[in-house]
């Protein structure tokens, strides 16, 4: 029998309609149920659940008392194990990293979360990539690429992940923005790791039917599109993200994952550099920076790599700018464009137009650039 872990946020969503950008902190919350601000979570978590309904499927239901996930399990008609340990009300993001540490240790076979970007951090933080996840839209704020586009697209592919019809995951970005910024008009994102998501079946066929190669080959063939392309004394900032990881892992050097790295004729000349740093390593130089696109929604910069300031991006500009992206990001991204938010709106209109994209080894894709 699979099994599958729930935990829900039972306030996520609840500062949206009421005008407060989102839901984190004791006070916010007091703030929103003060403007009427009832809660969003388990009338979409029951929307997901609904994909499990009068199927058969033996699956067993592990999850957390009350309004974490017990109550919207057994109003659908589901009978969960539930773990005592966790409170289930007045619940705290220590609460949501518990209890996925707990699921961890029990080893389901997917873990299911309701939230926004605050829930995918937490659940990041506890297990990693040591779990297969998946998202149900909940929050106000859904920046990650690790959500469902909807509540039943989620139960939908977690039944069939259970299923064994979808037998691939990637690795999605958690991505989380400043509430408090946001609320005076700044929007402060960051990259703050990668969990393992399912990848929808029908788009993997689709690959297939075009013959387009797999993932894994796709990434080895951009990295050596890049490498084959690295000359003599030239400076290349690898920006972070597991697409970019292929370069650095072809070159055998210890790389980071969400960090900026410098190499120069093949060899690493410093890791996870500031923007400072990055601007002394390259000055006079002959520069190149290989960045990736954030899957789902598009942005190339100004979104967890933001140590490659204007400045730099000035001295480059669009023609040392080396885009890697797989197929399927570009596909996910639906026809929209890749983003730009250096936080200079000049440059960003420089840099908007087209960007020849690598997408394998002598592989290219010609792509537009917005900016936000």
């Amino acid at each position: 029998m699979k099994t599958l872990g729930l935990i829900v946020n039972p306030v996520a969503g609840m500062g949206g309609r009421v005008g407060l950008k989102g839901s984190d902190g004791p006070e916010v919350l007091r703030l929103a149920r003060e403007r009427g601000a009832t809660p969003e979570a388990p009338r979409r978590v029951s929307q997901a659940l609904a994909a499990f309904a009068g199927t058969g499927d033996p699956v067993q239901w592990i999850t957390c008392p009350g309004e974490m996930g017990e109550d919207v399990c057994r109003g659908v008609g589901l009978a969960p194990l539930v773990l005592s340990s966790i409170r289930g009300r007045e619940t705290t993001w220590e609460d949501t990293e518990r209890a996925a540490g707990l699921l961890l240790e029990r080893g389901v076979d997917l873990l299911l979360f309701a939230g926004g970007d605050g829930t995918a951090r937490n659940v990041c933080t506890a297990v990693g990539s040591r779990l297969v996840t998946l998202g149900i839209p909940a929050g106000v704020k859904i920046h990650s690429a690790v959500y469902a586009v909807t509540p039943r697209d989620a139960g939908e592919l977690a039944r069939r992940f259970l299923q064994g019809g979808l037998r691939s995951v990637r690795e999605g970005e958690v991505m989380d923005i400043d509430e408090e910024s946001y609320r005076q008009g700044v929007v402060d994102a960051r990259l703050y790791g990668y969990l393992r998501v399912p990848v929808e079946d029908r788009y993997v066929q689709r690959m297939k039917a075009g013959g387009v190669a797999s993932e894994a080959q796709a990434l080895a063939g951009m990295a050596e599109e890049v490498v084959d392309s690295m000359q003599e004394s030239e400076v290349f900032a690898i920006g972070p993200g597991t697409t970019t990881r292929a370069i650095m892992e072809r070159l055998g050097l210890p790389g980071t994952l969400l960090g900026v790295d410098v190499v120069c004729n093949r060899r690493l000349v410093a890791r996870d550099v500031s923007e400072r740093e990055l601007m002394d390593l390259t000055a006079g130089r002959r520069v190149k920076i290989v960045i990736t696109v954030i899957g789902g929604q598009g942005y190339i910069l100004g979104r967890g790599n933001q140590q490659i300031g204007p400045t730099l991006l000035r001295q480059v500009g669009k023609q040392g700018l080396l885009v890697i992206a797989t197929k399927e990001k570009l596909a996910s991204l639906g026809g929209r464009p890749l983003l730009v938010d250096t936080g200079d709106e000049a440059l960003n209109r420089q840099l908007s137009g087209y960007l020849r994209v690598i997408t394998g080894y002598e592989d290219y894709a010609i792509y537009k650039v917005g900016h936000s």
